[in-house]
């Protein structure tokens, strides 16, 4: 029986954790100055005699190499690539008409002003940290939290090749073949983090370049993080410590992030795909059926909670659901590998058509805004059993906006345009957060007021004001009308709002979410623009007038997904729609562009 004592203990210990690695995908706290190298991963001697391990580590001569290091649970059968003919799924893109002289060039300007952006940024990293995780846009600092592993070169590699910064491409992929896999900045590695980042970041930069040397390195990162996978279950350890792995036998944790274990499979897959090897596509097939055969069993059927025990596995005793943050991309995966794989596998429709549907009825909320605005936030939920309705916590949080966009391209991939609608409700309720406050950028977490009704909530002041005074009083977080709290005032330069904003437009076709992304690529630049780059922003709830007093908001953290999502979507949204089409590529949840496989008859090479 599962002890609810073990549970509490449970959802406290990841508390701690999530506070301490700043869950929201901040980067781990580390100097704002070079750090030495932990040293090398390798271990200076044998596996101590522990009586349970059987395989001795040999470290070989010469270079080392993640693939010498011997498997203590080897695999004997490994499931099939995907490799049969995928089927023509329907368009996702806009069919857009010939563009307007005059409208192309305001939408070049603005790409124009994007890419300077970039540009300045690049240079400051290049000048500054060249080659390490992060630059400190205030200092000129270094920082390494990805394990001194140049995150931020990696992470930008496919944006220097689709900007035309060739020559700066060139320069990269060079200093990025040094990258040392044997020694870290850092003792424990995110295998998540560093799946999406680096593998993910040379797997595109292979795709659109096509230069061998990133598939080359690719493969030395899928062969370091397979190791993660070598436990009894074959379930990864998702914060993984490579010394101890090859001293000593490892088993999966018993406390896992469900996003981190479930958002593995778009670069293991592309990675077997591109290489014939199945040992990365069976790694994450292997937790893709565990999450399937569990996906009814859960106390809100369709979705899996926030916490997973991934010793057992079991995938159902945690009582919190989100689309948000600790949860998303497992769910974004899902219609993204339909589309990588080509529709060839029903399992990913299955999953989506089921989680989405547990989100739609017990997630999304409409909220009571001044104008009476028809927008969807995706909340949390809390279901202690099963057969219990569960109890609807209406926070909205930045991280959480991907889902309009990924509501939207499941509408389009599996021909349900009633998800099209929810994403954009979803995404224009991104916009509308950004629109409310007074530097028109969205904080990182907030609460409202959900409607009585979805389809009928007329402003009511005074309830607004009854839910904040129960909450805190409203001149002490500097409320706009329609927030209830600002739990978390910070803005870390992220991605998600204009994510969506550019997956809708480029299904939708509307020209008005140029506007609005324009809007607010203003906003975020005018006030995190730095001498050297662009910096987070320690509260976005102070009105302009009190930063022109000297009201400092900046913080010296410019993490990498700044360059390599926002202002990728950003340069992508004023660019031509051809570019990355969506019915050819298919992005990775750290903006990287993957091929998707095509039919023959669509004169396409099938990968």
């Amino acid at each position: 029986m599962f002890s609810m004592r073990r549970y509490t203990i449970y959802l406290a210990l990841a508390a701690c954790l999530l506070f301490t690695l700043n869950y929201f995908r901040t980067e781990l706290k580390v100097a704002s100055t070079a750090i030495p190298r932990i040293g090398s991963i390798i271990p200076t001697s044998g596996p101590k005699d522990d009586g349970k391990s059987s395989v001795e580590v040999v470290v070989p001569n010469g270079p080392f190499r993640w693939r010498d290091v011997p498997t203590r649970y080897p695999v004997t059968s490994f499931a099939a690539i995907p490799t049969a003919p995928p089927q023509k799924l329907p368009k996702v893109q806009f069919d857009f008409p010939i563009e307007e002289t005059h409208a192309a060039a305001t939408r070049k300007v603005r790409q124009a002003a994007v890419r300077a952006v970039f540009d300045k940024c690049w240079n400051a990293y290049r000048k500054h940290a060249w080659m390490n995780d992060e630059l400190g846009p205030l200092s000129g600092g270094q920082k390494n939290g990805f394990g001194g592993w140049g995150a931020n070169l990696v992470d930008n590699l496919d944006n220097l090749w689709i900007m035309g910064f060739k020559d700066q491409f060139e320069d990269a992929v060079k200093v990025a073949m040094e990258i040392d896999l044997s020694t870290a900045t850092v003792d424990t590695i995110n295998v998540f983090e560093t799946t999406i980042r680096h593998l993910g970041g040379f797997l595109a930069c292979y795709d659109l370049s096509e230069d061998k040397r990133c598939l080359q390195k690719a493969v030395e990162y899928g062969e370091m993080l397979y190791k993660a996978f070598d436990t009894p279950n074959r379930m990864p350890i998702t914060r993984w410590k490579p010394q101890l792995s090859m001293q000593a036998q490892q088993v999966a944790d018993e406390t896992v992030l469900v996003a981190e274990i479930g958002s593995l499979t778009m670069e293991f897959t592309r990675l077997s795909l591109l290489t014939g090897d199945p040992k990365y596509y069976d790694a994450v097939d292997r937790i893709t059926k565990e999450f399937a055969k569990q996906q009814t069993k859960t106390k809100l059927k369709g979705m899996w909670p926030v916490v997973v025990d991934a010793r057992k596995p079991d995938f159902t005793q945690d009582s919190l659901f989100t689309l948000g943050a600790m949860s998303d991309s497992l769910y974004e995966y899902f219609p993204k590998m339909h589309a990588l794989l080509g529709g060839i596998d029903p399992i990913y429709e299955r999953m989506y058509n089921l989680s989405m549907a547990g989100a739609a009825s017990h997630n999304l909320f409409r909220p009571m805004t001044p104008k009476n605005d028809n927008i969807l936030v995706a909340g949390k939920s809390r279901s202690h059993h099963i057969d219990d309705p569960p109890d609807l916590e209406p926070e909205g949080q930045h991280l959480v906006c991907f889902a309009g966009g990924m509501f939207a391209l499941g509408g389009k991939l599996f021909s349900n345009p009633a998800h099209v609608f929810i994403g954009r409700q979803l995404t224009d309720g991104c916009i509308w957060a950004y629109r409310a406050m007074p530097l028109g950028i969205m904080p990182e977490v907030f609460t409202m007021l959900p409607c009585p009704k979805p389809d009928s909530c007329d402003w009511d002041e005074k309830l607004w004001a009854d839910a904040v005074d129960r909450i805190d009083p409203r001149h002490e977080q500097r409320l706009p009308q329609g927030f209830t709290s600002i739990t978390d005032s910070r803005y870390i330069l992220r991605p998600e709002a204009i994510e969506s904003i550019f997956i809708l437009y480029r299904i939708t076709g509307d020209r008005g979410l140029l506007d609005t992304a324009w809007e607010m690529f203003q906003s975020i630049t005018n006030v995190t623009t730095t001498p050297l780059a662009n910096a987070a922003l320690t509260d976005v709830t102070w009105s302009r007038e009190e930063l022109n007093k000297g009201r400092g908001i900046q913080m010296d953290s410019m993490e990498s997904f700044w360059m390599a999502e926002t202002l990728k979507y950003f340069w992508l949204i004023f660019g031509e729609v051809d570019v990355l089409s969506l019915d050819e590529w298919v992005f990775n949840t750290e903006a990287h562009p993957f091929k998707r496989r095509l039919p023959a008859e669509q004169g396409k090479v099938i990968v």
